[in-house]
Formats: structure tokens, sequence, C-alpha cells
């Protein structure tokens, strides 16, 4: 038997099949019994909530970047009033009991974030993965969630909700097989940075028994019964990288940052070597908070992470809120498609501050520091914006100041909008999306969803030429610079840095020094 899906993070592993539990059965409708104490039972529903959000955030704490930030961005939708005050309603009004109050009024927010489709669609797996959660706290159980075993295996699952992928632990699970999601789902962009080998969409994997030996090969995108098949990883360690940028076999060298969501990522990505942050994710500070956080807090966290690499380059990303990563302390008016809409630089523009403050603290951040800081703006699209953040940055002092190229729209006119900058980095999940007019969440989309197809090359190729003409430096930041494969055609069409999980480098190294840069520049010729 052999199951084919899409790898989304390389390797190949071996070890025995451990699928996720069953979604959690739909309550009882009966009604709570005579005599018994309907104000009580409601009460029950908070209490569940305050004990799965003190749980998550426990898991918060131990865990580290985009991990630490699903959890607690899933620890505060526990203790959504939306969805806990409509389960109380309906156990005073209704005498429902506790757990089908809550099973109710979860699906009722589920059903009407299906209804609007688009991103609000795809929350409506967290809603109902804190609805078990908060069930299991009711009656008492386990919490569903990553099963436990003797020995490693391989994790097979319908889907994994964001706070399951968070919460792996890299020396249980070998491998991740799931049915559906898609390249750049939580699940793909967890698992390569966890350095995991994973596919998704494969159909007919849930199928697979409990215990069956079998041999995960995600490099190639398939799940074998292997009855000699070992608990045991199979991936081939690349030589450790030791800094300096990977050197191709004429000679140039490449350097290979980090993407960073946090100071732990950060010291991670100084242990690993890399050559510096080719993309701090500054939504750390700012996700799970009623509030804006101060300018003394963001100085002291962005100093932390600058410590980490004197001499280096720091690229910082100023937030990148709305869409998908909506802030409560930023209102955003509803939007008929929130990708479109209100999103990174843009929500400058309803709330003006927040951006200007938080230059603020990167510019006395950096005051100081060894390290090299640059400062980046995402979802830019026209000469207009570059002009008006490149000015916004200089005025609190910051020197080196860029945009990302995420859009086909600043791809193609890059050699304008890059003359007004010192520095661009290309974001090849949003840019791959916005090219293809796939949304990157939808698993059967997936194929649409990479790096590798003609249109998203060709973009990435328009950029690189619009910055090689303004001479400005161009890295890539997204997942497809830690692929291997994609690697050396990102060099080839002109990438002068790649940014990636640190846990990527060292492979990411040794792919690109078996080959020379007009290799990489043929090979990128016969793939277009």
């Amino acid at each position: 038997m052999r199951i084919r899906g899409i790898g989304v993070s390389p390797g190949r592993a071996a070890g025995p099949v451990r699928q996720m539990g069953e979604p959690v059965p739909a309550p009882s409708d009966d009604a709570l019994p005579e005599g018994a104490d309907s104000a009580a039972e409601a009460e029950r529903i908070p209490a569940a909530a305050r004990e799965v959000a003190a749980e998550l955030r426990r898991s918060a704490g131990r865990a580290a970047g985009e991990g630490a930030e699903i959890l607690a961005a899933t620890a505060q939708m526990a203790e959504d009033p939306a969805l806990l005050q409509a389960a109380q309603e309906l156990v005073r009004t209704r005498r429902t009991p506790a757990p089908r109050a809550l099973w109710a009024a979860a699906e009722q927010i589920a059903g009407s974030l299906e209804a609007l489709g688009g991103p609000f669609a795809e929350r409506a797996a967290d809603v109902r993965d804190v609805r078990d959660r908060l069930l299991a706290a009711l009656r008492g159980d386990r919490p569903p969630g990553i099963p436990t075993a003797a020995e490693p295996f391989v994790l097979i699952a319908q889907d994994l909700a964001p706070a399951d992928t968070a919460g792996l632990d890299p020396a249980q699970v070998l491998a991740l097989v799931t049915v559906v999601g898609g390249p750049q789902s939580h699940t793909a962009i967890l698992a390569r940075r966890l350095g995991l080998p994973a596919i998704v969409g494969a159909a007919g994997a849930r199928e697979i028994p409990d215990g069956t030996a079998v041999l995960v090969d995600a490099d190639e995108g398939w799940v074998s019964d292997e009855s000699t098949a070992q608990p045991r990883a199979l991936r081939t360690s690349a030589p450790p990288y030791s800094g300096g940028g990977a050197v191709l076999a004429d000679g140039t060298r490449v350097p290979l940052l980090a993407n960073v969501g946090s100071v732990q990522d950060a010291e991670a990505a100084a242990a690993a070597h890399a050559d510096g942050i080719g993309l701090l994710r500054t939504e750390f500070l700012f996700q799970d908070r009623t509030r804006e956080p101060s300018i003394p807090e963001q100085v002291r966290a962005y100093r932390e992470i600058f410590a980490q690499f004197p001499d280096r380059p720091v690229v910082v990303r100023t937030l990148d809120a709305g869409a998908d990563k909506p802030l409560p302390f930023l209102p955003v008016p509803a939007e008929p498609n929130p990708d479109l809409g209100m999103r990174g630089y843009r929500m400058a523009q309803l709330h003006p501050g927040v951006l200007d403050r938080q230059l603020a603290a990167i510019a006395r951040a950096a005051q100081g520091a060894a390290a090299q800081v640059q400062v980046i703006a995402p979802m830019i699209t026209t000469l207009a914006e570059t002009e008006e953040f490149v000015a916004r940055s200089r005025a609190v002092g910051i020197e080196r100041v860029g945009i990302m190229i995420e859009t086909p729209a600043a791809a193609l006119t890059s050699a304008q909008l890059l003359a007004a900058c010192d520095v661009a980095s290309i974001g090849t999940n949003d840019l791959t999306q916005y090219t293809m007019a796939a949304d990157r969440r939808i698993s059967g989309l997936a194929e649409l969803g990479s790096v590798a197809q003609p249109a998203v090359l060709a973009l990435i190729a328009a950029a690189c030429e619009g910055a090689a003409v303004a001479g400005t430096p161009i890295g890539v930041c997204g997942e497809a610079a830690a692929d291997p494969e994609l690697a050396g055609l990102l060099v080839g069409l002109g990438a002068t840095s790649l940014s990636m999980t640190p846990r990527a480098i060292p492979a990411v190294a040794a792919a690109l020094a078996g080959q020379t840069r007009q290799q990489a520049r043929d090979r990128v010729h016969s793939d277009l």
C-alpha cells in the first residue's frame, strides 16, 4: 500500500502509526434534571474556560516562536465572551446542560464563520478545537490532542488544530501525515520549523491501523506500509553550518539568515550560526493583548534580540496585522475579503500611531546596538506607500529601510519601488497566494500553492531583476527558502540572501554547495 500526498517538510522517517483520536461526540440533548440548579450549571462554563486557558498559556510558556503565539491565541479564544455567554444563556433560559449548551453555541459560531468563507471559514476548525477542550474540562476527561506512546511514532490525523501542532514534541513524533492541509498550513509551517518530515493531502491515511509500521517519504510525497520499518529517523543529516554564508561551487557566498518570532527563536538562530535575522516577526509582542505594548516594553524585547547578532544584519518587519492575524486592540471594519483588505502596512491608515510608536521603539533599541538593524514593511504595493514608509522610518532615525515584495504589483514594479529603498525581501507565501489566486490554507488547492509554479518563479525573477536595476539587495524570507530543492532556484533567480527556520540552514547550505550560480541560473531557465 502506498498513499500519495504533498510533501511540505522534507525528510524520511519510519516507525509505527499513531492515529489522532476521533472527534469528540456531541453531548446528549437531554434537559437538566428537575431540581438542578441552572445558575450553578451555567457557572461551570467560565470555570472550565479558565482551566483550559490556563493550561494553554502554560504550554505557550514552554513553547517558542509561532508555536507560543498560536497557543496564546487559542487560550484567548477559550475565554471568548461571545462563546461563553451564549452557552450560559442556553443553560439559564432552556435548562440545557453545560456540555450541550457549549456545543450548540460553538456550532453556531463555527457555522457563521464557515458561511463567511475565506480565512473566516478556517477559524471554524479553531472554534471546534476550543469547544472540544472545554467539553473535556467539563467532563473531567483528558483534553484532546496529540496521543502519547512508549516509543516514537508517525502521527496521522485528519487535520491538526493550531494548538495541537504548536505543542508537538519532535522527540516523540517522527513524522506528520494529514488528510487535509496545504503547503502553508500551520501543520506545514511548524513541521518545517521543527525539522519533522510532513505530508498533507494524503487521502486514505486515516485507514492505516494503529501500530502499523510505515515509511514516510516527504521528499517524494508518499507514505507506505513497511513491515521491516524501524522507529528511527531516516533523514540524512547535513554537515553542521558554521556561518559565513553558503559557499557555492564557484566560490559565491550566499548569506543564510533566520526567520525569528521571539527572543527564544533568536537564541536558537544564533546557536545555529545563522548569518543574521532575515525576518523578525514582531507580532509576538502584540498577539494575545487587549492593548498595545508600550514603547519601553518593545524596546526591551528588540534589544534582547539585537544582542544575539552583533555585527550581523537584523531585518525587522513592522507589525503584520489584519486578515488571518486580527488583534483585539486594532479594530477593522467588516470586510468581504480580508486578504484583500486592511492588512500589513495598510493598517497604518486606520491606526497610524501604532506604526509610529513601533518605529520609535525600533529606533531606540537600535541605538548603541552592534546589530545592523534594518526595517521593512509588509504588504506594500505602490511607490507612494514605499516613499511614505521610508520617510516615516528615517524621521525617527532608522537608516536602512525597505519593503516586502508580496504581491504581483510590487514584483512587477520592483525597479521603481526599490530605487526608494535600501533593502527588500520577497515573501513567497503571500506572493504565491496572490499570484495563483489560491488560498494557501485550502488543501484542495495545494498544488497551486507551490512556489515552483512558473508564474510565481517569473514574478520572483522580475522582483530580483528590478532589485538589480535599483542596486538594492533582495532576500527571500518565505518558507520556500527553507526547501533545499528550491534554494538553488531562488539563488539562480537573483536572490542575494535566503532566510529560513534555523533547522533548515545546514541542509540548504549543503544543497547550494553542489552548484555554481550559473548552474542555478541555467536550471531556472529550464523550469520557466
